[in-house]
């Protein structure tokens, strides 16, 4: 049986999605012309190197929940859980571009990586625009999974924005941004859970059956199974399970900052519920939390579950992330 959806026609679901992110945020972000890519108002800025990022919608807030000052410059949008195409990652990058050169934060997808990488060869054709990038893979659940070769990109892809925006706003250079964002990839790591499957508007069902008293312990963000079904365990296992797995790819030794993502079904009540037993863990293992970010951001559509990210931090790391950013979904 379809369900239902906050929504009027399927294939306009996500043109009308962004057409709402606008107007709720007139002041601060733009659409570009005949396109799925929005962009931060006063973009791009002389000598300011452009941040941008981009992938299916459907993992709300991402992308464009991170568009504002200290964060990403431009944010395209696929369709559901579905790469955006080359051309409109290419028109992205060089509304973005203000001389200093643009770096594209893609998370490990084949599609992603494609036609961002088929974009930056067009804009550098084009407009004679300077492009880096860097490749996301924080997932510890899966080495190569249908939709990647290596480990997925997912909630750690914040981290990056973050930190890398940061860079970008103190004027770095197009070498030092990347730099930035690619010592945020080598120590952050992240693993997910769901209690359901999530339903995609067009197919008006869940990609996987799942009974009431199972999870799935792995997941991906484009309503994949995971690596493992069991039967639910309390909310304490499941943080335990994450963690570990976390903790085991990452072996961190001193301060750390930690996000408790919700998958965009899950009550923020829940998501505290395993935030106070991820910092019990980490203070069983002498872990200094210098920061922590409990909420949604990124999801899998409606999906009911959890994700739990570690970044390692040194000095420069937690300066960045202290730096002023203002965006949708993120401010500091």
């Amino acid at each position: 049986m379809a369900m239902e959806k906050l929504s009027n026609e399927p294939e306009d679901y996500v043109d009308e999605m962004l057409d709402g992110i606008v107007a709720a945020n007139l002041e601060t972000i733009s659409r570009l012309s005949n396109t799925n890519v929005l962009v931060r108002n006063g973009a791009p800025v002389g000598e300011k190197v452009g941040i941008v990022s981009g992938g299916g919608s459907g993992h709300e807030p991402t992308h464009a929940g991170y568009l504002g000052e200290g964060m990403l410059d431009g944010a395209a949008a696929g369709e559901v859980f579905t790469s955006p195409t080359g051309d409109e990652l290419d028109e992205m990058i060089r509304a973005c571009d203000g001389g200093a050169g643009v770096l594209c934060v893609v998370k490990n997808y084949e599609g992603d990586v494609m036609n961002f990488d088929a974009a930056a060869d067009m804009a550098a054709m084009k407009a004679d625009t300077e492009v880096a990038q860097v490749v996301v893979n924080d997932d510890v659940a899966v080495e190569d999974s249908e939709h990647t070769s290596g480990r997925r990109g997912v909630c750690g892809t914040i981290f990056v924005h973050k930190c890398a925006g940061a860079k970008a706003h103190q004027g770095g250079d197009l070498d030092d941004v990347q730099r930035v964002a690619e010592k945020v990839i080598d120590n952050v790591a992240t693993m997910g859970m769901a209690l359901t499957s999530c339903v995609p508007p067009e197919k008006g069902e869940p990609t996987f059956d799942i009974d009431d008293d199972e999870m799935e312990i792995g997941i991906g963000i484009h309503g994949e199974r995971g690596v493992e079904r069991t039967e639910i365990a309390p909310a304490d296992e499941i943080a335990d399970r994450l963690a570990e797995n976390v903790l085991e790819d990452l072996d961190p030794e001193g301060e750390i900052a930690t996000i408790v993502n919700g998958m965009g079904g899950t009550p923020l009540s829940e998501l505290y519920i395993v935030e106070r037993r991820l910092q019990e863990l980490l203070d069983d293992r002498g872990l200094e939390v210098w920061d922590a970010w409990v909420g949604e951001y990124m999801t899998s559509l409606d999906m009911r579950g959890c994700s739990i990210t570690v970044l390692d931090l040194d000095s420069e790391l937690k300066e960045l992330l202290a730096h002023p950013a203002d965006a949708p979904a993120l401010s500091v």
